[in-house]
């Protein structure tokens, strides 16, 4: 069959690694087709419109057994994914079915299922109780980054940021930062790095476990960010959608047992971040829910 990357993993690549992913794009049936092969995968399908990071193939070991072969571009870091899931072994997290070879054999889960599916509430709940059970204690000599290095990097590109009109909405995510890197932190844990409902889904094992870690060691508040402006086009479009965003960020900090300010700080500098970086990309209408998301808190 062809392994023609969906337009979503196209999108994403290019936006973040340029020619780099445009040259790796080119060659991704050749390589999916040896990878497979080398598997002795029985491929039944690529899943689409599937994730930002990989293509993903599902099918079948030689033993019968499901499978889902996932093959990312070696910028992308697909062994620190690795590592990571290999630490989790299943806790929280699609289970790591062979460590070998430069793609990632995992644990086949119900992709058209994730946490988007259910009701905003039960989802936050469900989000909450998977992304706890990820904070862990990192590997001894991890090879993880840290939040403070990776929002620095971050940080470095939003002050080339020339729009006059985002100045203050960058000013106010830069010192959210700056201050919460000074001041004294939670413990040191293992984080997802790239967690929300859409990164969870349905499984046999478990109900739901988190796939597509973008792995790094830090303070909680860091890694439930993102998942605090989750369905933010529901809140902008809703006539209390302010009130609504900073009950939200409340609420998943008291149920986590965080502290309400530190987790406003990172939702405001990674909602400033991902926003200015999508406009960046020509996506406008995504970087607006953003950008006005990150002027409520």
């Amino acid at each position: 069959m062809a392994f023609e990357p969906p337009q979503r993993l196209v999108r994403t690549l290019r936006e973040t690694y340029g020619d780099a992913a445009a040259d790796w794009l080119g060659k991704l049936p050749g390589i999916a087709a040896e990878a497979v092969g080398r598997r002795e995968l029985d491929v039944e399908r690529v899943v689409a419109p599937g994730g930002r990071s990989g293509l993903v193939v599902l099918g079948r070991r030689p033993d019968g057994s499901p499978a889902a072969l996932k093959i990312a571009p070696p910028f992308a870091a697909p062994s620190l994914e690795r590592a990571a899931l290999a630490h989790w072994k299943g806790w929280g997290a699609v289970e790591l079915l062979d460590a070998a070879g430069d793609e990632l054999l995992l644990e086949r889960l119900h992709p058209e299922v994730s946490l988007r599916s259910l009701p905003e509430a039960k989802a936050l709940l469900e989000a909450a109780g998977t992304v706890r059970r990820l904070w862990v204690d990192p590997p001894v000599d991890h090879g993880f980054e840290s939040v403070a290095e990776r929002s620095a990097r971050q940080a470095s590109a939003l002050r080339t940021t020339s729009d006059e009109a985002l100045a203050p909405l960058v000013s106010a995510a830069l010192a959210a930062r700056e201050e919460l890197c000074a001041g004294p932190a939670d413990e040191v844990l293992l984080l997802h790095g790239a967690f929300r409902q859409g990164k969870v889904l349905a499984g046999d094992r478990a109900p739901w476990l988190a796939v597509g870690p973008e792995p790094l060691v830090g303070e909680r508040a860091y890694d439930l960010a993102r998942l605090a402006r989750d369905r933010v086009e529901d809140l902008v479009a809703a006539s209390s959608g302010a009130s609504s965003a900073r009950r939200r960020v409340n609420r998943l900090a008291d149920s986590l047992d965080l502290d309400r300010e530190r987790l406003r700080g990172w939702t405001l500098f990674r909602a400033v971040e991902a926003g200015v970086r999508t406009l960046t990309a020509g996506r406008r209408q995504t970087a607006e829910l953003l950008l006005e998301f990150a002027g409520w808190l």
